[in-house]
C-alpha cells in the first residue's frame, strides 16, 4: 500500500497543542512574573525585536537560544527556569526560583531581570507578580500570614483542586510594582499541579489586566458617544416635524455615520479581545474548583464584585454602539422615504404643468391652423380671381361677384384640405 501524504501543517498543528507545557515547581520556591505589552498597534508589533530582547537575557546567562519565530521557550538561566511565551498582544516571562525570600514578596526577587534589560524592553510593564509558594503548616499560620501580607477588604482566598493546595491574593499593586499571590500547597501536591495552578495564577492576573483596556477605552468613548447620540435622537426627531430640509438633514446623517463608523472602527478590536480575555479569566478560575477558606471570599466572588461590573460596561458600551449604529440606519431609511415622496410630489406637479403646457400648446395649435386656413385662403382666392377676371364679362356678372362665388368653395377647399394633412401627420 503506498504512504499516504500528510497534509503540510499536520505536525505544526498536532505539536502546537502541547507546546506549552506547565511547569513543574516544589515547595518552596517563587515565581517572578512579568507581561509587557506595547501601548499602540500591539498586534502588528515587531516580534523579531521580542525575540532579540529574550536572546539579549538568555546570552548574559549561557543559555541556549530558541528556534526562530518560536512563540515559547523553557529552559535555564543560571540557577532558575525561565518559560517566555509570545501571545497576540503580549509577551510574558516567568522565572522559577527554588526556595522563597527570608522577607515575605522581597522586591530583591525581582531582580532575577536585571535593571538595565528591562530597561531596554521593546513593550512596557502591563503587569508582574511574585508568587511565594510554600508547604502547607497549620490554617492560623496562614491566616495570619493572609493578614499581614495583604489587604483585609479585598483579599480573595480559596482552597483548589480539592484542597490541593490554598491560594490568597488581593490584586493590588504594593509599593515596589508588583502583584502579590501567596500559595501554600499540602504534601500530597505533586510538582506538576503546583506548575499548572501557578500558570493559572498568571494567565488570571494577566488575561484580568488586559481585558481592563477595554474598560478604560470605553470609559474614554462615553462623553463623544453621548455626544453623538443625542446629536442622532434630535436628528430622528426633526424628520417628522420637517424642521430640517431633506438636504440638510443628509449632510447631517452622513457626518453623525462617518463619526460613529469611526467609533467602532476604533473600539471594535479592543472589545472583541476584551470578550475575550473575559472567558479566558473566567475559565482559569472554573478550572481552580475553588472552595471557600476561612469564610473569605473567592477569587471567583472577587471578580463578580469587582470585575464583572468593569465587563459588562464594556459590553454595554459595545451594544450601544451597534443600536446607534442600527438608530443611524434606520434613519437613513426614514430620510430616504422622506426624500423620495418630496421627488413624487415634485413629479406630480411637473406633470400637471406639462399637461397644462400641453393644453395650450392644442389651443395655440387650432389658433394657428384657423389663422393658416385664413391665410391660405386669402392667396387661394387672389390667385383664383386672376384666373377667372376674363370669364366675368362672358359670364355677364362682375367682378365682385365672381370672386364672391368662388371665395366660399375655396375656404372649403382650403380647410378640408389642412385638416387632412393634419390627419395624416397625428
Amino acid at each position: 500500500m503506498p504512504p499516504i501524504d500528510d497534509h503540510s501543517l499536520r505536525y505544526d498543528l498536532a505539536n502546537e497543542l502541547h507546546a506549552r507545557p506547565f511547569p513543574s515547581l516544589s515547595a518552596p520556591s517563587t515565581a517572578v512574573y512579568l507581561a509587557l505589552k506595547h501601548e499602540q498597534d500591539a498586534v502588528k508589533r515587531d516580534r523579531s525585536a521580542d525575540m532579540a530582547h529574550l536572546i539579549d537575557l538568555l546570552d548574559r546567562h549561557g543559555a541556549s537560544h530558541p528556534q526562530p519565530g518560536a512563540t515559547h521557550y523553557f529552559g535555564k538561566i543560571g540557577r532558575h527556569h525561565l518559560k517566555w511565551e509570545s501571545h497576540t498582544e503580549f509577551v510574558t516571562y516567568t522565572v522559577f526560583v527554588d526556595g522563597v525570600s527570608e522577607r515575605a514578596f522581597d522586591p530583591a526577587d525581582f531582580e532575577v531581570f536585571p535593571a538595565d534589560w528591562l530597561g531596554e524592553a521593546p513593550g512596557k510593564r502591563i503587569t508582574s507578580a511574585l508568587i511565594r509558594v510554600t508547604p502547607w503548616t497549620s490554617k492560623e499560620d496562614f491566616r495570619q500570614n493572609v493578614a499581614e501580607w495583604f489587604v483585609a477588604e479585598s483579599v480573595a482566598v480559596a482552597r483548589v483542586l480539592d484542597d490541593a493546595a490554598v491560594l490568597a491574593g488581593d490584586f493590588r499593586v504594593d509599593p515596589a510594582g508588583h502583584l502579590r499571590f501567596a500559595m501554600t500547597v499540602s504534601p500530597e501536591t505533586g510538582a506538576s499541579r503546583i506548575g499548572r495552578i501557578v500558570q493559572r495564577l498568571c494567565e488570571i492576573e494577566t488575561y484580568k489586566t488586559i481585558s481592563m483596556l477595554g474598560f478604560a477605552r470605553v470609559r474614554e468613548l462615553g462623553p463623544p458617544m453621548g455626544a453623538l447620540d443625542d446629536r442622532l435622537n434630535q436628528l430622528t426627531g426633526s424628520l417628522g416635524g420637517g424642521a430640517h430640509k431633506p438636504d440638510e438633514a443628509l449632510e447631517d446623517l452622513l457626518t453623525i455615520s462617518a463619526e460613529l463608523e469611526g467609533m467602532i472602527a476604533q473600539s471594535s478590536f479592543r472589545i472583541a479581545a476584551t470578550m475575550a480575555y473575559e472567558k479566558i479569566v473566567n475559565q482559569r478560575i472554573e478550572v481552580l474548583r475553588e472552595e471557600r477558606f476561612d469564610g473569605r471570599q473567592t477569587f471567583a466572588e472577587f471578580m463578580m464584585r469587582r470585575y464583572e461590573p468593569a465587563m459588562r460596561t464594556v459590553l454595554s458600551a459595545k451594544q450601544r454602539l451597534e443600536a446607534m449604529s442600527g438608530r443611524a440606519s434606520r434613519t437613513a431609511q426614514l430620510l430616504r422615504t422622506r426624500v423620495d415622496v418630496e421627488r413624487s410630489a415634485q413629479n406630480q406637479a411637473l406633470l400637471e404643468s406639462m399637461d397644462k403646457r400641453a393644453d395650450l400648446q392644442l389651443r395655440l395649435q387650432k389658433t394657428v391652423e384657423g389663422l393658416s386656413v385664413v391665410a391660405i385662403s386669402y392667396y387661394a382666392v387672389s390667385l383664383a380671381s386672376y384666373v377667372l377676371y376674363p370669364l366675368a364679362g362672358s359670364l355677364g356678372i362682375s367682378k365682385g361677384m365672381l370672386m364672391a362665388g368662388v371665395t366660399l368653395p375655396i375656404v372649403g377647399l382650403v380647410w378640408w384640405m389642412v385638416r387632412h394633412i393634419r390627419s395624416k401627420v397625428d
